[in-house]
């Protein structure tokens, strides 16, 4: 969190190298799935890197944002126990529940023993870091 209590988006972090979406009941399209936009970790890679140190959420939120809209969503549907393993730079967001049973689910933190470093050579890579090396290179 930094100053103003606003979650803080670290593009070298160690804490999260993958977004877990860990679902502890079924999950459908009106049990307010998490909502993903596909391919939205390109942009936030490439902002994040461009800057070059941790920002804000609402901030980089306020950048992504526009530059994401036309982006496919896919709701984050499934069964009890069904894990979604997502990068973590993804942009997802909850949205309202329409339907008649409760959606339980965690977003614990993945640690990783380093942080992501698209620079590393290629075969040291992780599918995160080749991911963020491909978004740098475009």
């Amino acid at each position: 969190m930094n100053a103003n209590g606003d979650a803080i988006v670290d593009p070298a972090s160690r804490e999260r190298v993958l977004l877990l979406l860990v679902l502890f009941s079924d999950v459908g399209p009106d049990d307010a799935p998490t909502r993903l936009r596909l391919g939205s970790h390109h942009q936030a890679a490439r902002l994040l890197f461009r800057v070059g140190r941790p920002l804000g959420f609402s901030c980089a939120a306020r950048e992504l944002i526009p530059l994401t809209d036309q982006l496919t969503e896919a709701a984050a549907t499934g069964e009890a126990g069904d894990v979604w393993l997502c990068h973590p730079f993804v942009m997802h967001a909850a949205q309202r529940h329409r339907g008649a049973r409760v959606r339980f689910m965690a977003q614990p933190p993945l640690a990783g023993t380093e942080p992501i470093e698209p620079a590393r050579p290629a075969s040291d890579r992780s599918p995160v870091e080749e991911a963020v090396y491909r978004a740098l290179s475009i």
